[in-house]
């Protein structure tokens, strides 16, 4: 049974009981009221049937129709009674009589209600007009029940029409004050049927409107507030599916290659090998290179998934106190060495700055932006590699700034929003001896960010900037 419903059936329960309550009460006062009203006529007329009760012997003067008056002699002991002819009584007077007896023995006046048999139900009152003499009237309350009869039927159907209109406006308002609620139902009902399984689903339904009360608004804003969890979160899903499904791909591409050549030069082998020692041998030599550079793309992805799951776990780095001046001067080192083409200078604002981080792979993020900046320029431009300290509005130190610009062709602005991606590259047609797998940058951004930081990219045509921010301390760095 639907809220409304039951909330309409104990309105209309509770307004029965109230109405029962009040027309039971009603009822019986209103009854008393004309049993009062009609003792107190019987008390006036019988002021006056007394007197001529005492002057006559009997009552002359009739009553009202249907009414009946006898006087009783009463012996001394009040057990025998006499009724004095004539007198107006019905046929069964017994009740009439009683009293009578009642009277005699009581020396007060009484008044009793009594069933007279052939006529009905009559309001009995007695008075004394002289020692032994006993005046009884009856009046029937035929009128009064009549009257009681009429009130009660009054109150059923006035009562019935109430509770009738009660329950029909009742069961509007409670329809309008609970449609809110509906609407939010209906929407759940939408969402429920929604296709949640699709990569890219997402939840329009929103709970509107402003009626219900403050209660009603509360849930509406809570019910509003979940689903937009659950939209951010099935945004969150679509994108990591897309990402998952884009990863695979260019994992799959990027391993193909090598496999396709370690079997290509794995079938040269087995035709050239008995033919020609240095055929075999180079041969061998291309075998190892296309393995381990199979072994260094695997090694990224690892620690891609590594970083990945960092997010929940303790990052998988080796922090420990390191001088990165001292650091970026022996990546300059290994990268004049390795690139003479390229001259680079390396500036740093301060001395020695000993910061808590894994010197491994805060060098293998440096190695990879130096060797970035000499794979993707033309021999001769320049490289440099500056080291600052960056400080807050209040003056005080709050991070290290190291900036690797180079003065190439720069990265066009559509591109620059993608080049932390994995397998990702600016120039398409660069050849992957040369490129790389397009994995340098992600790697790196992940480890900075495993060390509390980020890396930017910004420049313009004709300059490239690649700056990495570290706080100061390694916040969040433990050992492992």
């Amino acid at each position: 049974m639907r809220l409304g419903t039951r909330l309409t059936l104990g309105l209309g329960v509770l307004s029965l009981a109230v109405f029962t309550v009040v027309g039971t009460a009603l009822t019986m006062y209103m009854h008393d009221y004309l049993e009062r009203q009609l003792s107190d006529q019987l008390k006036l007329i019988q002021t006056v049937q007394a007197k001529d009760a005492a002057a006559h012997g009997t009552v002359r003067r009739k009553p009202y129709y249907g009414w009946y008056t006898a006087v009783y002699d009463v012996s001394a002991s009040g057990d025998a009674v006499t009724l004095r002819r004539p007198s107006d009584v019905p046929d069964d007077t017994r009740a009439m009589a009683e009293l009578a007896r009642a009277m005699a023995r009581s020396g007060t006046e009484l008044t009793r209600t009594a069933r007279i048999d052939g006529e009905g139900t009559y309001r009995l009152r007695g008075c004394e007009v002289e020692p032994g003499v006993v005046l009884v009237s009856a009046a029937p309350v035929k009128d009064v029940e009549e009257t009681v009869e009429q009130l009660v039927t009054v109150q059923v159907v006035v009562f019935a029409l109430a509770l009738s209109a009660l329950v029909v406006s009742g069961r509007r308002m409670l329809r309008r004050g609970l449609k809110p609620l509906s609407d939010m139902a209906h929407t759940a009902h939408g969402i429920a049927s929604h296709d949640l399984s699709e990569s890219a689903a997402r939840l329009p339904l929103r709970a509107d409107g402003r009626d219900g009360g403050l209660e009603v608004a509360e849930l509406r804003t809570a019910f509003n507030t979940m689903l937009e969890h659950i939209d951010d979160s099935l945004a969150v899903r679509a994108e990591a599916e897309l990402r998952l499904r884009r990863f695979v791909a260019d994992a799959s591409h990027e391993l193909r290659t090598p496999l396709m050549s370690v079997r290509g030069y794995a079938d040269l082998f087995q035709y050239a090998a008995a033919n020609e020692p240095a055929e075999r041998e180079r041969h061998l030599a291309r075998l190892r290179a296309e393995a381990a550079r199979m072994g260094v793309l695997l090694d990224d992805l690892l620690l891609l998934a590594r970083l990945d799951a960092a997010e929940v776990e303790t990052p998988p780095l080796r922090p420990a106190e390191t001088d990165l001046v001292e650091l970026v001067q022996q990546a300059a080192d290994a990268f004049r060495a390795g690139h003479p083409g390229h001259p680079l200078t390396v500036t740093a604002d301060t001395g020695p700055l000993v910061l808590r981080l894994d010197p491994q792979r805060i060098r293998q993020v440096l190695d990879n932006l130096l060797t970035n900046a000499a794979v993707h320029t033309p021999a001769g431009t320049p490289v440099s590699v500056a080291v600052s300290v960056a400080v807050s509005a209040a003056g005080d130190p709050e991070s290290v700034l190291v900036r690797v610009t180079d003065a190439g062709p720069g990265v066009p602005a559509e591109d620059r929003e993608r080049v932390f991606d994995r397998f990702y590259r600016v120039d398409k047609a660069r050849s992957r001896d040369r490129g790389g797998s397009g994995l340098g940058l992600a790697v790196a951004r992940s480890l900075i960010r495993a060390h509390g930081g980020r890396i930017e990219l910004s420049g313009a045509p004709g300059a490239t900037v690649f700056t990495v921010r570290l706080p100061l301390g390694g916040a969040g760095l433990t050992d492992r």
